[in-house]
């Protein structure tokens, strides 16, 4: 398919590791060329981020974040590296980067270096913490910034006693990638109207900070804000998650009404404990809920998580799986709705990019390029002779 949104737009990831690179990868996605600088040798930390297996030689984080990209290993430490780049620069659309302001600085990568090559460049900034104040220049990690900065990590516990988690790899860069893909996207949009580019920027504790902010603008109003309170002190039994005979969990998400309730009832066959008059209006089952919670845990204890799939579908109640990781490439619905799709060049599956644009069949996912695979490619594109690009080879100034 041709005419893909982003098809002839030609972007730059000068970036490491997981926000800034994956915001270039929903922009592949739809057609973008996405060239991606990294040092010569090992290239991108993120590469190393995990241990390989002899048959899979890349991180899988690496793998997802790198698709349909191509690799030019430069030093951008040589003057010879950085002219390699100012070239590309001036016919690019859109360049992206995460290293912290300093390392920008002294790589002359930043966007006063940049923005005069090319008046219609999008230059987008990715930082740990924002591009003003004392730790504008503080690195950071999404378990560092988006999670624990941002009071997700002191809210989502089970009570004042528990030990606050870590987040799982990844959590925070993929939703704050998404931060980064719009802020490029209006600034595309900015220039279809003005003919000029723009500087944009997003941060790891700003998307942390939006990702908290039900209880972040609730304490802003003069709230009490308060940790998640343990399971078995659940404010209410029809909000909480519940085990099944199988060892399998289910989340309860059912509102206060009380037609609702009787519908609830109806899926146990509506036992006498149910009828019980603590639980006869919502306000009475919200102040007894840690007796219902126990009662409950019985009931759901009695069948599979399958049966009561289908109990709670059938009565028209919300509620969720607590799905297992591995389990998801089974998964019917994330398999139809497109969610999980396979590699053109590789035999496992990747996950597609959270939006879709009617009408626009998106580019099957290639694989994650190596080191410098493409530097000779990219360098002819952008006009260089076979023996300019074998001296700076040979020079090291790419791999």
């Amino acid at each position: 398919m041709t005419n893909r949104v982003f098809d002839g737009l030609k972007v730059i990831d000068c970036a490491s590791f997981i926000a800034g690179p994956a915001a270039a990868t929903v922009m592949s996605d739809f057609g973008a060329d996405v060239v991606k600088i990294e040092p010569p040798g090992a290239g991108d930390p993120y590469r190393r981020r995990a241990i390989p297996l002899p048959e899979r030689p890349l991180n899988p984080g690496f793998i997802l974040d790198a698709r349909n990209k191509k690799s030019l290993a430069l030093d951008l430490r040589s003057e010879a590296g950085r002219a390699v780049l100012y070239r590309l620069v001036r016919g690019a659309d859109v360049f992206i980067t995460n290293y912290p302001p300093p390392v920008r600085g002294r790589l002359k990568i930043a966007y006063d270096d940049l923005a005069p090559l090319n008046q219609r460049l999008i230059y987008a900034s990715f930082t740990g913490y924002g591009e003003t104040g004392p730790e504008a220049n503080k690195p950071g990690f999404d378990a560092t910034a988006w999670w624990a900065r941002s009071g997700l990590m002191h809210l989502v516990r089970a009570g004042d006693e528990a030990i606050p988690a870590r987040s799982l790899s990844g959590m925070g860069d993929h939703p704050s990638a998404m931060g980064t893909y719009g802020a490029i996207v209006t600034a595309l949009y900015q220039r279809e109207r003005t003919g000029k580019g723009a500087y944009v920027s997003s941060s790891l504790l700003a998307n942390g900070l939006w990702a908290n902010g039900c209880s972040l603008q609730a304490a802003l109003c003069g709230d009490t804000v308060e940790v998640q309170p343990p399971r078995h002190e659940a404010l209410s039994a029809l909000r909480v998650h519940y085990q099944c005979r199988d060892g399998k969990w289910l989340l309860l998400s059912i509102t206060s009404d009380e037609w609702r309730w009787e519908k609830f009832k109806g899926c146990f066959g509506s036992p006498d404990i149910l009828d019980d008059p603590r639980f006869a209006t919502s306000a009475l089952r919200d102040a007894n809920a840690r007796e219902l919670v126990r009662l409950l845990d019985g009931l759901f204890g009695q069948k599979d998580l399958a049966s009561w799939r289908t109990i709670l579908d059938e009565a028209g109640l919300i509620f969720g799986i607590v799905a297992e990781t591995h389990d998801l490439a089974d998964d019917e619905q994330v398999r139809a709705a497109g969610h999980l799709v396979p590699m053109s060049d590789a035999d496992y599956l990747t996950i597609n990019s959270p939006i879709e644009i009617r009408g626009q069949e998106k580019v099957k996912p290639r694989r994650a390029p190596a080191v410098g695979e493409h530097s000779a490619q990219v360098l002819r594109a952008a006009g260089y002779a076979e023996s300019e690009i074998a001296d700076l080879h040979e020079a090291g100034i790419i791999g």
